[in-house]
């Protein structure tokens, strides 16, 4: 089954228009990742992915963005997807791995607006 998730590129800009709802940050080494619930002038809700890395160019730092929208009609299938993706990595691929040896609840943070 092929999933539509539109990527926002670099540079490309987000509508400023939608109001933020909810946040949560998830700090991962040199990438942080966001979770954000919007809605839209017409009160639909949507969330957004975001994964941000810290580079360095030019004697100079950025952050490198990369942006999935994710839509009410596809939340169900795409969190089915992504439940199965991790099962299989932890139950199949590596079962031996401890994935909770780098649990982090101190540095977790959300907020709700």
């Amino acid at each position: 089954m092929f999933y539509y998730v539109y990527l926002n590129f670099i540079g490309v800009a987000e509508n400023q228009e939608n109001k933020e709802v909810y946040s949560n940050r998830v700090r991962a080494g040199r990438r942080t990742y966001f979770f954000d619930i919007k809605v839209t002038r017409t009160d639909d809700y949507y969330l957004t992915i975001t994964e941000s890395r810290k580079k360095f160019k030019d004697e100079a730092y950025f952050y490198e963005k990369h942006k999935i929208f994710l839509y009410k009609e596809d939340l169900n299938r795409f969190l089915a997807a992504l439940d199965d993706a991790s099962k299989y990595i932890k139950e199949r691929l590596i079962p031996e791995y401890d994935f909770d040896q780098f649990e982090q609840k101190d540095g977790e943070e959300s907020s709700v607006s």
